[in-house]
C-alpha cells in the first residue's frame, strides 16, 4: 500500500492532484486505513495512470469520470467508452487544426517582423498606426463602425 506521497512519486503527479483526482471519485479502489488517510495498491495506481493519461490528452474531468464509472460497468461499456473517446478525439483534432492555423499565422508574422527588421517592410504590426495603412493590413478586418470618421 502507498500514500498520498508514493502514489504522486509513482505516478509522477503532485500530490495535490492525487487527492484531487481521488476526491471527485476517479480512483473507485483506494482505501482509508484507521485514521481516513488514503492508500492506494497497485489498482489505485493503475487508475490514477490511466487518469492522468486522459488528463493529459486534455479530456476534462468530468468526461473522465464518465469513463471511469463506464469502465467500471464492465465489458459491456465498450461501446459507450468507444464512442467516448472517438468524440474526445475528434474534438482533439478540431484543437490542432486550430493551433495549426494559429501557428501559420504566427509564421506570417514573423516573416513579417523579419522584413521589417531587415528594412524590407515599413511597421505595420502597430495597431496605432493602423489609420494610415489599413490597405497594407490584410490579416485585419475592419469594421465601418469602428474606423475613424
Amino acid at each position: 500500500m502507498h500514500t498520498v506521497k508514493e502514489a504522486a512519486l509513482i505516478t509522477g503527479l503532485t500530490e495535490h492532484a492525487v487527492r484531487f483526482y481521488t476526491d471527485k471519485g476517479l480512483v473507485p479502489s483506494v482505501q482509508r486505513d484507521k485514521n481516513n488517510i488514503r492508500m492506494f495498491d497497485e489498482e489505485s495506481i493503475n487508475w490514477l495512470l490511466g487518469v492522468k493519461c486522459l488528463k493529459q490528452s486534455g479530456m476534462p474531468i468530468e468526461v473522465i469520470k464518465t469513463y471511469i464509472d463506464l469502465c467500471l460497468e464492465g465489458d459491456s461499456s465498450i461501446p459507450q467508452r468507444y464512442k467516448l473517446i472517438m468524440e474526445h478525439k475528434e474534438a482533439a483534432r478540431v484543437k490542432l487544426e486550430e493551433a495549426q492555423r494559429h501557428i501559420a499565422h504566427l509564421e506570417q508574422k514573423t516573416e513579417l517582423y523579419q522584413a521589417i527588421l531587415e528594412h524590407r517592410s515599413p511597421d505595420t504590426t502597430n495597431p496605432g498606426n493602423w489609420d494610415n495603412i489599413q490597405h497594407m493590413h490584410g490579416d485585419v478586418f475592419y469594421s465601418p463602425s469602428v474606423q475613424k470618421a
